[in-house]
């Protein structure tokens, strides 16, 4: 019997970063976009090098067990040196991989993180078997023995099971945490509002809520200060959109602008926990997964889930890796407390 079980990508993550690298910013009327360069035609000089085992399964596998929750994961890897770190990278770890998937015949995931002085990045993904997950290989009675099933983007082939997979633990009692993935929002709204009806907790970062509802986070302008709202009135209806069931609980993240949630009867807004930034990569799933680890421990308190989040996400950041940097609850009350001003504002 598992607390919660995982199913999502693995991969193996090289990090490179250069001072050679630039940031250029690309603005219009309505909309602005940064971009990561480097000279055309030249050989750089590398100034920071690592690599680490990633992706959401295995980030977020590791972060419930760090937390303390009876972890199982779900995800697919080929027969390779890439297979072999993953699972070397776990033997200090407390998760179940009885149930993880391996194939001779794919390669396991590969990326390489671009990242800048700033501590953001690029990615360049190479999903792999990640993207090959079927419905045969995955073992449903994990599923079925699990309080929690965690649900990281599944892409490509892999993204067909999500249907499966969401209407079995609906049926089998085992809730539902959904972090939507860009393949599930491109099949469209109607498609992904069936997936949103199962799930108790739903997390997308703002980028993918406006994708998925259409919606425009309108910026501002010499006659409008949307900032200067507690909430954004576009977040506002993306978040009215995205809620289909009374027991969910919406979240939305805002990268350095923190985070949002919504219950149907409340709004929330927690602010980035400070902290140093080395690279972003695996925010995200702390985040998530940090979440609803916390919902279950403070009994449903959305607003401490958000700051829990929000400082264990902060020490994910803080080293390369998307692992290397995560806290136990312990660890995150900690620095709740050296922090007493730090809150969450219910609105």
């Amino acid at each position: 019997m598992f607390d919660v079980i995982t199913i999502g990508s693995a991969t193996m993550d090289v990090f490179v970063e250069s001072d050679d690298a630039n940031i250029v910013s690309v603005r219009k009327k309505d909309a602005s976009t940064e971009f990561m360069s480097y000279p055309y035609g030249s050989k750089l000089e590398i100034t920071a090098f690592d690599s680490q085992v990633g992706g959401g399964g295995v980030n977020t596998a590791v972060n419930f067990a760090n937390l303390g929750l009876r972890t199982g994961a779900i995800f697919k890897v080929g027969q390779d040196i890439y297979s072999e770190g993953i699972f070397k990278s776990f033997e200090t770890k407390t998760v179940d991989l009885s149930n993880v998937i391996q194939n001779s015949e794919v390669s396991t995931g590969f990326s390489i993180i671009l990242t800048s002085f700033e501590g953001d990045r690029t990615v360049l993904a190479h999903r792999g078997a990640n993207a090959l997950i079927k419905k045969s290989e995955i073992n449903f009675d994990a599923i079925k023995n699990s309080k929690l099933l965690y649900i990281a983007p599944l892409n490509g082939e892999s993204n067909k099971v999500l249907d499966d997979i969401v209407n079995f633990a609906k049926e089998n009692n085992t809730f539902v945490c959904f972090n939507a993935g860009t393949t599930s929002i491109k099949r469209g709204f109607n498609y992904l509002e069936k997936i949103l009806k199962t799930a108790q907790i739903v997390v997308m970062n703002k980028e993918e809520a406006m994708m998925a509802t259409g919606i425009k986070i309108r910026p501002d302008t010499k006659d409008e200060k949307f900032s200067q709202e507690i909430i954004h009135p576009d977040l506002v209806q993306i978040f009215k959109k995205l809620k289909v069931s009374d027991y969910q609980v919406i979240v939305i993240t805002d990268g350095g602008c923190g985070a949002y949630a919504f219950d149907g009867k409340k709004f929330y807004r927690c602010p980035l926990f400070e902290g140093p930034v080395v690279s972003t990569l695996g925010a995200g799933d702390a985040f998530a997964s940090t979440f609803c680890a916390a919902l279950y421990r403070t009994k449903r308190d959305i607003a401490k889930s958000l700051m829990y989040a929000s400082v264990n996400s902060a020490g994910a950041v803080s080293e390369f890796g998307a692992t290397q940097g995560l806290l136990t609850f312990d660890e995150i009350e900690k620095r709740l407390k050296q922090n007493p001003d730090y809150k969450c504002l219910i609105i």
